[in-house]
């Protein structure tokens, strides 16, 4: 896992209210047990005409999202059943953070184990954004973890909470067995003095 500490990047608008974790990647593409081909999965049935062909009014089809590494989303976003696949395909097509007003616990807790980081605004944020989206394709986010401040197009700073270990995780790019094996000297060194 990489590690995140600042990113700036320009954000894709999917305005979707209680996007379930089904349409980011559907059951069809979770016979695999590890990441690859996931990405052609994500969001498949918004994404692709009857044909199969890429529909062009689908945002992350557009060529101005292409280098978009923050997601605008609707509300409780990643709600439904608990897939780890579903950060997988967003981080595979190189989402890095999410931002709504909500997500569903256990999609929260996947994403943050797989290194996307889900952003948590008020609902004037959001629409502020969304505005934003719809008059500039070009506008960009700032994301600053350690100080976890999400600075605005327009300069504005808005504080998103996150959970200490979750974040420390993230700055450092590791996943939770990242961070135990990490530990390795504290571990031996607390072996050697108990004798166990």
């Amino acid at each position: 896992m990489n590690p995140f500490t600042t990113l700036t990047s320009t954000f894709m608008p999917l305005p979707h209210r209680d996007v379930d974790t089904d349409q980011i990647i559907p059951a069809v593409y979770l016979k695999v047990i590890d990441k690859d081909g996931l990405v052609d999965g994500l969001f498949s049935r918004w994404r692709y005409l009857p044909d199969g062909s890429p529909d062009p009014d689908f945002v992350i089809n557009k060529p101005e999202y292409q280098s978009a590494e923050i997601l605008l989303a609707g509300d409780n976003f990643g709600c439904g059943s608990s897939r780890e696949h579903a950060p997988w395909a967003l981080t595979g097509w190189g989402i890095r953070a999410i931002v709504s007003t909500s997500f569903a616990d256990i999609f929260r807790n996947n994403a943050l184990k797989n290194g996307l980081l889900p952003i948590v605004v008020d609902e004037e944020t959001q629409q502020q954004l969304f505005s934003i989206a719809d008059e500039e394709t070009d506008a960009e986010l700032r994301i600053d973890l350690e100080a976890q401040q999400l600075i605005l197009p327009d300069g504005r700073s808005v504080h998103f909470p996150i959970d200490p270990f979750s974040k420390q995780c993230m700055l450092d790019g590791y996943d939770q067995l990242g961070y135990l094996l990490n530990q390795g000297e504290a571990i031996a060194a607390y072996e050697a003095q108990t004798g166990k």
